[in-house]
């Protein structure tokens, strides 16, 4: 057998594990929505949105997990992207190249990879456990923690791809480093600095173990940060592993609206990537 029938047969397998495996991907991907979409949509009615958790056997919504969701995911984006933008500014434009630089840059990098649970942990003892009581600022604290390392990473990447032709020309005109940056860098970069919050909220939108130890649920409608705040990972945590029927109708449809949010953040993030690129 000659090299180049070899090459040939060898490109060949190798393109079809490359096709299986993705298949094999798809079809679980596929195989998700559809369970999701089947136990989820028949649970739907006006009654998820405008009713709070119910008792078993009784008429209910998920109203309470809902806002509360939405409240410490506000409040974690809020501190994400502020600290998120700002850290990763400073990599990008200062101290990237210095050794605390690489120093903040790999402990950035480890917590892109941390474990949720030990979040969770952490804040429980930062926010929780002085204070005698959980909070949904110490869920929203927690999930912050979870999109900071996403979206300080996502800064780095896309001040670093803005050419240094845009901060010569903003500093030969007389204007000073942190004016150029604010002014220049930060606005040729805005679709990617969007698409990295969008991203971390993504991330942050499902995750049950951080909120378990820092808000720990509420049946009852709450919007005080500083009480126990519901959350719509955590009620379906409840309502999957409980004996009633009712519930886990109500865990499944809750699992389609988490499902259904993080798709839209993602397809939003990816068409405002897209634009950013066209000439």
């Amino acid at each position: 057998m000659d090299r180049a029938l070899r090459r040939k047969i060898t490109n060949s397998v190798f393109v079809g594990l490359c096709g299986f495996a993705t298949l094999v991907a798809l079809a679980a991907l596929v195989l998700i929505l559809w369970s999701l979409v089947i136990k989820g949509v028949g649970g739907l009615d006006f009654k998820i949105f405008t009713m709070d958790q119910p008792a078993p056997g009784s008429p209910g919504g998920l109203r309470n997990a809902i806002v509360g969701s939405i409240v410490m995911c506000l409040i974690g984006m809020v501190f994400a992207v502020v600290i998120g933008i700002l850290a990763g500014t400073w990599l990008a434009e200062y101290g990237g190249k210095t050794r605390y630089g690489q120093v903040v840059r790999f402990m950035n990098d480890v917590l892109l990879s941390a474990p949720s649970i030990l979040v969770g942990l952490f804040v429980y003892e930062l926010l929780v456990k002085p204070f005698h009581g959980f909070s949904g600022l110490a869920g929203g604290v927690a999930l912050a923690m979870l999109a900071v390392p996403i979206v300080t990473r996502t800064t780095e990447d896309m001040l670093t791809l803005q050419p240094n032709t845009l901060r010569e020309a903003g500093m030969a005109l007389g204007a000073g480093r942190g004016f150029v940056i604010r002014s220049i860098i930060w606005k040729a970069a805005g679709a990617g600095l969007f698409t990295g919050g969008l991203l971390g909220f993504a991330r942050i939108s499902g995750e049950t173990a951080p909120l378990l130890f820092t808000a720990l649920g509420n049946q009852f409608f709450n919007a005080n940060i500083t009480k126990p705040m519901a959350s719509l990972p955590t009620t379906i945590f409840q309502f999957a592993l409980s004996a009633y029927d009712d519930w886990q109708r109500l865990a499944w449809v809750g699992a389609l609206l988490i499902a259904v949010a993080v798709l839209a953040v993602n397809t939003i993030g990816r068409l405002v990537a897209r634009e950013s690129h066209r000439p």
